[in-house]
């Protein structure tokens, strides 16, 4: 991605309100990200760098469950193709189903990555806190508040990605 691009996705998660820490975040995620995107030639890598730089536009407006929907919403409201607003609606864990959104308080939106650029975002914000890599174990030991379906569905995101990138 050129760096005028970037620095272009850098403004706007400013604009919406993201922090140094989230940007940063955004930044680490994205790297991850393309190292998957790259490994595979079938891989959109352009919407992957799009869709991890800006996962977390939404997080400029709250850090809550909610930041992925209200971060896809905002990207919709901006003219962005549906592809980059899906990866951004559907990177929290290992995505949402719509029972699970409404239980949540959220739209009722499926927000279950599908394509692989959707699942691979996904992966890598799963392999991140803040900027420190970790593993997949680590992470979805992190995520020990979350039911166990849920945890199974993130090993089981992470086996597919590091599958269809080998």
């Amino acid at each position: 991605m050129p760096d005028r691009i970037l620095k272009k996705y850098e403004k706007m998660l400013r604009k919406a309100g993201c922090s140094d820490t989230v940007i940063a975040h955004c930044k680490a995620v994205e790297e991850c990200a393309c190292e998957y995107a790259h490994a595979n030639p079938f891989v959109d890598s352009s919407l992957v760098r799009a869709g991890a730089l800006l996962h977390d536009i939404g997080r400029g407006s709250t850090h809550t469950i909610a930041h992925a929907q209200q971060g896809a919403d905002l990207l919709r409201s901006m003219g962005f193709s549906e592809t980059i607003a899906r990866i951004v609606e559907c990177h929290t864990g290992a995505g949402l189903t719509a029972d699970e959104c409404s239980l949540l308080g959220l739209l009722p939106r499926d927000c279950i990555p599908m394509t692989p650029e959707e699942k691979i975002v996904c992966h890598a914000d799963n392999l991140l806190a803040g900027t420190r890599r970790m593993s997949i174990e680590q992470s979805i030991d992190s995520a020990s508040h979350l039911p166990l379906k849920v945890r199974k569905r993130m090993y089981r995101l992470a086996t597919e990605v590091e599958l269809l990138c080998k």
